[in-house]
């Protein structure tokens, strides 16, 4: 598929060349661009796994939905999972984003995703490669690829990543740029966010919340803290609720780690009082799912959904 736009391609020497890129250690000789060359200004990066967690997606939608709606440009690579919620949930604020693909923009990769590059073009961001318009996606180019999507951003916000993984080189070219890399930390049993605590260990910034993320805003950007949005109420309340009985400590357990549904069960006996322990584990469950606390996973798991401050 063809994107419907318009079609730039800009030199190095061009007035229009990013100065983000044109500051690291190889910028990119030419950039091909389908869509708004304004949007290329220094934004906030977010990345994450491909096969992502309900976790990992929520978190990039939440972060890069707080972000775009603070007039933040969100830079991602437009890959399945959390790239594809970081662009989805900018599109859903209004705010322009950025795409950077591995081969050129007219072999789109992954094809199943040409709707969202396309609303991504008509929303007044940018689909972008340093290949030339018909080149085919090379393994290697997706790792060349992830230092144009540092480059570009002020920080890098890493939601999900695993050992090894594409993501986690992503924050070695971040470092290898000089920008700041952010964490969101993951439990320590979950393969998937290996590669982001090992961050975190290294000396990473911790996004733990909805604050310390604006805080990182304010300091990058210079955006302001908003009062908290009535989504965020809602959660709180039902979070605060959920504390004072044995239905706030099961969120508490399955917002530590996964369980399967057996485990919980014999958790729910210890915690239901005097109540079935099956229902009363069906119902907490369901309660927790709608206010956003936990999820269930597709092997039948449950565990952390998206961040309840």
């Amino acid at each position: 598929m063809r994107l419907r736009g318009e079609r730039i391609e800009l030199s190095c020497a061009d007035v229009g060349y990013p100065a983000a890129l044109a500051r690291i250690a190889d910028p990119p000789p030419r950039l091909y661009l389908v869509g708004d060359p304004d949007a290329l200004r220094e934004g906030l990066a977010v990345v994450g796994a491909r096969k992502a967690t309900p976790y990992g997606i929520s978190c990039a939608q939440r972060f890069a939905g707080m972000a775009a709606q603070r007039g933040v440009v969100i830079v991602s690579g437009g890959a399945r999972g959390c790239d594809a919620a970081a662009h989805e949930a900018a599109l859903a604020a209004g705010a322009p984003t950025v795409a950077f693909l591995g081969g050129g923009c007219d072999e789109l990769y992954p094809a199943e995703h040409a709707g969202l590059f396309q609303h991504i073009v008509d929303a007044g961001g940018a689909i972008v490669s340093e290949r030339p318009w018909n080149c085919s996606p090379r393994p290697y180019m997706f790792r060349l690829r992830n230092r144009l999507i540092a480059g570009l951003a002020k920080a890098v916000l890493i939601v999900e990543a695993g050992l090894p993984s594409g993501t986690f080189s992503t924050a070695d070219e971040a470092l290898a740029a000089g920008r700041d890399v952010l964490v969101v930390p993951g439990a320590i049993t979950s393969a998937s966010s290996r590669g982001a605590n090992r961050l975190l260990y290294q000396g990473a910034l911790p996004i733990v919340d909805d604050d310390s993320f604006a805080d990182a805003l304010f300091s990058l950007f210079g955006c302001l803290k908003e009062p908290p949005s009535a989504l965020k109420d809602r959660r709180d309340t039902a979070s605060s609720s959920q504390t004072v009985d044995g239905g706030g400590a099961l969120v508490a357990v399955l917002r530590a780690e996964t369980k399967h549904p057996e485990d919980l069960y014999v958790l729910a006996c210890t915690l239901c009082g005097q109540e079935e322990p099956r229902a009363w584990l069906m119902q907490h469950l369901a309660e927790a799912e709608l206010a956003g606390s936990i999820v269930r996973y597709p092997d039948g798991r449950w565990g952390p959904g998206g961040l309840i401050l």
